[in-house]
């Protein structure tokens, strides 16, 4: 969470009810109060629990401001490199799971500053020319690009499976529905492609997403920028905000670049629909996977059984990618009633912008890992799929479509009654209630057939959909 550092927000250390060493770090905004804050709030208003996730990023800003602040010669070159050093033994220690994290220093970025000291008294001079407000900021656009590039990475992963199905199962035919009613025939293939389209457009959300994140918002300070000569571009640069010919993207308002919250919206945003869309690819897996359809079988490493019943093989990693879909959507609205009423700039509410976007990450990335293992399907055919191609059969007999319809729709309920499929009606019948079936009218109800029939851009015939396996693996 960015904190003003303000005199206004500063409290003395040396009373906080604090233990360990923070209280000492509470230096650093202390001096204006005669007492501490209190151990309830302390408790109430951490955000290390789940902020130190950022400590790589919050690293990496510190490194490129405190050479950008030597450049300035805010630092002496010896003052910068100890400070890199340091910096780099805080992130081993961090990342070989040996760094002592204090909730009494309020948030990860506290916890590294306080870290510092111990290697270097240069530490003191580094938050000079920024505030916890663009330095968090910093740290989480920083954060954005690199989770878009996990997700970017797992949804190929999954794209990839999914045209890997499609190819292995071009000939397998199912049913195709609408209402959850059976419809007409498409293959597997057809089908898995429908999803990859849907993952497809996540994928490019999430680079939307990194692109929009791709700005610097460094030097902006707590609200108003800083009277020291920095170089905002250089730090920029060092940190990889630049634009496709390498030229810095920096942000263009101070007040803004530390209370806007549009990319976290927009990454919940795009979360939410990959999450949406993983919930539907689950849903038809459930329901293929039963014993009423009987087209697909999921792999027993993503099922479980029951306590009682030994016969029970359970979708449960399905039905977890349909609930964990909801709380994705979850975490959107709470961004958007977050920010919907904050005054310009920072207030303290936003350090509740963090929990929703990084467990929107954690889940959404398991989630799209778990569905790249388990997409598996298995068809069958149904001759009354063939229903709409016999109403077309009829109008290419000079039979208007409106009256086709009604004359397939009686064979059908003649086919129902009697319980007989659709092909194998009696002839006199039929023609009794369709007279313009031609001799060859049952030749409709090959599903090879109606499936050639359909050789259009997005229909399911065998050389659109060869075509479309080609594109895919090509694009991916």
């Amino acid at each position: 969470m960015a904190k003003a550092t303000q005199k206004s927000r500063q409290r003395p250390a040396a009373k906080t009810p604090a233990s360990g060493h923070g209280a000492a770090a509470q230096a650093t905004w202390g001096g204006r109060f005669a007492s501490g804050p209190a151990a309830l709030m302390l408790q109430f208003s951490e955000s290390v629990s789940f902020d130190r996730r950022l400590a790589p990023f919050d690293i990496a800003g510190s490194q490129a401001h405190a050479k950008m602040l030597a450049r300035a010669g805010l630092l002496t070159a010896a003052e910068r490199d100890a400070i890199v050093r340091g910096l780099d033994a805080i992130l081993a220690e961090i990342q070989a799971g040996a760094f002592t994290w204090d909730t009494a220093l309020e948030d990860v970025h506290m916890n590294i500053e306080h870290a510092l000291r111990r290697h270097t008294a240069a530490a003191a001079k580094l938050h000079a020319g920024r505030s916890r407000n663009d330095q968090v900021a910093t740290a989480m656009r920083l954060w954005f690009k690199w989770s878009c590039a996990q997700l970017f990475s797992a949804l190929g992963d999954l794209l990839r499976a999914l045209v890997a199905q499609a190819e292995a199962n071009q000939a397998s035919i199912l049913p195709g529905y609408t209402h959850l009613q059976r419809a007409q025939p498409v293959t597997v293939a057809h089908h898995l492609l429908a999803y990859v389209e849907m993952f497809a457009r996540d994928r490019t959300r999430f680079l939307h997403v990194a692109e929009n994140a791709n700005i610097c918002p460094l030097g902006s300070g707590a609200i108003a920028g800083t009277t020291l000569p920095i170089d905002r571009e250089f730090t920029a640069r060092e940190l990889g905000f630049v634009d496709s010919q390498g030229h810095p993207r920096l942000t263009q308002n101070s007040m803004d670049a530390v209370a806007d919250r549009d990319v976290f919206i927009e990454f919940l945003a795009a979360a939410a629909l990959c999450g949406g869309h993983a919930s539907r690819v689950a849903e038809d897996l459930i329901l293929w996977s039963s014993a009423e359809f009987r087209f697909a079988v999921l792999p027993e490493e993503f099922t479980t059984g029951s306590s009682l019943m030994p016969q029970k093989k359970n979708p449960d990693a399905l039905e977890l990618l349909r609930g964990k879909s909801a709380r994705l959507q979850g975490h959107l609205q709470t961004l958007l009633t977050l920010v919907k009423g904050l005054p310009l700039t920072y207030n303290r509410d936003l350090q509740e912008d963090k929990p929703p976007v990084f467990d929107a990450f954690d889940q959404l990335l398991l989630g799209v890992q778990i569905l790249t293992r388990v997409i598996c399907a298995a068809a069958a055919s149904d001759p009354l799929l063939l229903a709409t191609d016999l109403a077309d059969h009829l109008v290419l007999a000079g039979v208007p479509f409106r009256d086709a319809h009604h004359a397939v729709g009686a064979l059908v309920a003649l086919a129902e009654k009697s319980r007989t499929p659709l092909n194998e009606l009696p002839e006199d019948e039929a023609r009794a209630l369709a007279p313009q079936l031609g001799k060859n009218w049952r030749d409709v109800f090959d599903p090879a057939r109606a499936l050639a029939a359909r050789e259009r851009p997005g229909m399911p015939g065998p050389k659109q959909v060869a075509a479309q396996i080609a594109r895919w693996k090509k694009a991916l």
